[in-house]
């Protein structure tokens, strides 16, 4: 995974003279992938599979999780073009695990992210921005490789690659500024309140399982779910992962604009606070 890792970030060094961006602006850009290696690296070091362990994690979810809902409670999906049957079930439900993945991987770690480097935080040239962004864009790597491995066997099983797959990175886009927004506001929450991860892990709990990821969103009351789709970003972005994976067609174009103003004023409120309280970091830590 670190070999990919590089290969994708020699590859951003060529992009350089076509993007108008400052020297200062770039050495941000090569800390930030300096402190992204670095924290992928020490994650599972001296471990016998190393990095693919994300892999593994995800998989297992997958695992439970079918064997829950396709085999034990007999849940049934119709999608267009993929064969009905408990595999079926199994990809749908990856393809709606991965975002949420990455999303609750990278915020709650984020949330820690300031409390748990006092020393850079000490440090005046240190660009504290950073901190949140590491393990975010961490957990969004990880999740990767389980995208990878669902776009082959989808692929296996349909015999077809969508084009839709292109969307892809726009929906990349709009769910990583909800994970860096909520991450920049509760690792700046979190120097002052220390209650914050936990009560974070509550309210992802909570959120889990008012998002349709393990259940169809048919399964919802109508007269509810459309208020599920307009105020919740993420389950609007498992279905979009849905549609342009599985299906080759989106059909949730609303939502995903609904859910990418969402995210964008997210970010933006996020950093705000963030860049607020900084200040006051280094007194408190």
């Amino acid at each position: 995974m670190l070999r990919s890792l590089r290969v994708v970030l020699h590859k951003t060094e060529k992009l350089r003279r076509l993007i108008p961006v400052s020297d200062r602006q770039w050495a941000k850009f090569d800390l930030l992938k300096t402190l992204v290696r670095r924290d992928l690296e020490a994650r599972y070091k001296g471990s016998v599979l190393g990095n693919l362990w994300p892999l593994v994690n995800q998989l297992s979810q997958l695992l439970i999780y079918t064997y829950v809902f396709a085999i034990v409670l007999k849940v049934k999906l119709s999608l267009q073009g993929v064969p009905d049957n408990n595999f079926t079930f199994g990809l749908w439900l990856f393809a709606g695990l991965l975002p949420w993945i990455a999303f609750t991987g990278g915020l709650t770690q984020a949330a820690g992210s300031v409390i748990s480097q006092p020393n850079l935080v000490k440090k005046v040239v240190f660009p504290l921005a950073l901190l949140p962004l590491v393990p975010v864009l961490s957990a969004f790597i990880e999740s990767s490789f389980g995208l990878i491995a669902l776009i082959f066997f989808v692929a296996l099983t349909t015999h077809t690659l969508h084009i839709t797959l292109a969307l892809l990175p726009l929906v990349w886009l709009t769910q990583l500024l909800l994970t860096a927004g909520l991450g920049y506001l509760t690792a700046g929450l979190t120097v002052f309140l220390r209650d914050i991860p936990q009560t974070l892990g509550v309210v992802l709990n909570v959120w889990f399982y008012m998002t349709p990821i393990i259940y169809p969103a048919s399964a919802i009351p109508e007269t509810f779910r459309g208020w599920v789709f307009w105020l919740n970003p993420i389950a609007a972005i498992s279905e979009v992962y849905r549609d342009i994976i599985l299906v080759g067609e989106v059909k949730h174009w609303s939502e995903w604009g609904v859910a990418s103003a969402i995210s964008a004023l997210v970010f933006y409120l996020g950093l705000s606070v963030y860049k607020r309280l900084r200040p006051a970091f280094a007194d408190v830590l």
